[in-house]
């Protein structure tokens, strides 16, 4: 079962519609405007994307909440890993590339933005990563193989033992610059 969406919070809608938009490929398809739920009253917009537009507008959604709250006020964390003391790295979002081809067409699309990309083969897949204007981890995975028995079994040795082996395999990462000067 896929998401229908995840939910962030922003402080800056401007800056995250055209991160989403241009640097992402999203597309806006819905923004619901209206009283928040609760007693303390104020008002919100949730703003939604289509991930993969050419697919589907309704289906793996990205929505944003643009808060107008006393209660809450205007100075709320929306670095999901900063809030909580963790580097940046571990809470992230990571959207499918179906095709090499595709995972390659977002680089270009980063790196026509401004943004160096980190290029990651983790052996089963191949990833990017960057930043959005949250500072919240985003990438682009490719699953380049399925995973093999051996790998299911070893899932399961490892995943509750307390010092497990490490993995043999070490990722391949390769930076790409920029494709148009950093401003």
């Amino acid at each position: 079962m896929a998401f229908h969406h995840v939910a962030l919070a922003t402080r800056d809608t401007e800056a995250t519609y055209r991160f989403y938009t241009e640097v992402m490929g999203f597309e806006l398809v819905k923004v619901v405007v209206g009283p928040n739920p609760g007693e303390h009253g104020g008002w919100s917009k949730h703003f939604f994307f289509a991930t993969n537009p050419a697919v589907s507008l309704d289906e793996g959604l990205m929505a944003f909440w643009e808060l107008h709250d006393d209660e809450i006020g205007d100075n709320f964390p929306v670095n999901l890993n900063k809030a909580i003391g963790l580097p940046t790295w571990v809470n992230h979002i990571a959207f499918d590339a179906a095709t090499i081809e595709e995972l390659h067409e977002h680089r270009d699309r980063w790196r026509r933005n401004g943004l160096t990309v980190p290029e990651v083969d983790h052996g089963f897949c191949v990833s990017i990563y960057t930043t959005d204007p949250n500072r919240n981890m985003v990438e682009y995975c490719h699953t380049t193989r399925p995973f093999t028995e051996d790998e299911q079994r070893r899932a399961m040795d490892v995943l509750l033992a307390p010092a497990p082996d490490h993995d043999q395999h070490r990722p391949e990462v390769t930076m790409w610059e920029p494709l148009v000067p950093v401003s």
